[in-house]
């Protein structure tokens, strides 16, 4: 487990390389929360996380290349991409939660297209 006695360690080689006195590690180790704080927008890192883990899968990936194509009901995902409905709609539903793709129910019927999330948008048009 990682204690404070080896963070202050930890500062103290770090301080040293940065021509610090010992007794300023706890400025330091401040510093560099307040660095932390400043810069790091914790609800976009969440965002991010979510989206990035969205698309962090080979069958998610071949989802979404097809709803970028056209809008489609979970049977036609399943039948091109031969899934089962609940491997489907599991990956679905990752991609919904992530932001990804939206649904929208008719009757019993439930159909899903890309989000038009602006930032999304700009990920899918990614190539290599």
């Amino acid at each position: 487990m990682w204690t404070k006695t080896r963070l202050d360690k930890a500062l103290e080689t770090l301080a040293c390389s940065k021509n610090c006195l010992p007794e300023d590690v706890s400025y330091y180790r401040d510093k560099l929360v307040e660095l932390a704080k400043e810069t790091i927008d914790e609800n976009q890192v969440s965002y991010l996380s979510r989206v990035y883990k969205g698309l962090a899968d080979e069958t998610r990936l071949r989802m979404v290349s097809l709803l970028k194509v056209r809008e489609m009901c979970v049977c036609e995902v399943m039948a091109a991409l031969n899934l089962t409905q609940p491997t489907a709609s599991h990956h679905l539903m990752i991609l919904e939660n992530a932001g990804i793709v939206k649904h929208r129910k008719e009757g019993k019927w439930v159909f899903y297209n890309i989000s038009g999330d602006p930032f999304v948008e700009r990920l899918l048009q990614l190539r290599r």
